[in-house]
């Protein structure tokens, strides 16, 4: 299903025949809001990005990039259009993955996975939060998105990261209980 949705979203946008990358982003890359001011039909960027929206779901791989270029559905300029086209090569070169849950008759214990990058919005210095949670090798939750304060370190970002992922994880518990 996921990966007839997104040849679809390739031919819509067409870019079925464009040539892929490796990364949805290029690494440590910084968009600022008015980095261009070449302006772009918002019509058409809102329409991307709600594409990748739609495949987050069995793609997490694409959950950061889609997140970073919503941030900008407001005013999208060239830049963030060209970024948005970059996410969709990615999405080329990588159709065939998507989430994969295994039939397994021994429960593992849960894996989980978090990450912060201090900083990583120029505009207000916030940083992002991410984190995985994996069960039988299958993603079963996950978020990115910008943490609530400014951090004065990577270290105290780092410690948000992992207390929002482990708040997150006690709020599932109780809700299970209950």
């Amino acid at each position: 299903m996921s990966k007839r949705y997104a040849e679809e979203v390739l031919r819509r946008f067409g870019m079925l025949e464009s040539n892929s990358v490796h990364n949805p982003t290029v690494p440590g890359m910084k968009i600022h809001g008015d980095a261009e001011v070449v302006p772009v039909d918002e019509t058409y960027y809102k329409q991307i990005v709600g594409s990748l929206m739609y495949l987050t779901s069995t793609r997490p791989d694409l959950m950061y990039a889609t997140s970073l270029l919503s941030m900008y559905m407001a005013r999208p300029t060239e830049l963030h259009l060209q970024i948005a086209k970059g996410v969709l090569r990615y999405l080329k070169g990588t159709i065939c993955l998507e989430i994969f849950y295994k039939k397994s008759i021994q429960l593992k214990e849960l894996e989980v996975y978090t990450d912060g990058d201090y900083a990583g919005d120029n505009e207000d210095r916030k940083s992002t939060s991410g984190y995985v949670f994996l069960f039988n090798s299958g993603v079963v939750a996950w978020s990115s998105k910008k943490q609530p304060i400014i951090t004065l370190s990577t270290t105290e970002a780092e410690f948000v990261v992992a207390t929002v992922c482990l708040s997150s994880y006690l709020d599932e518990e109780d809700t299970q209980s209950a």
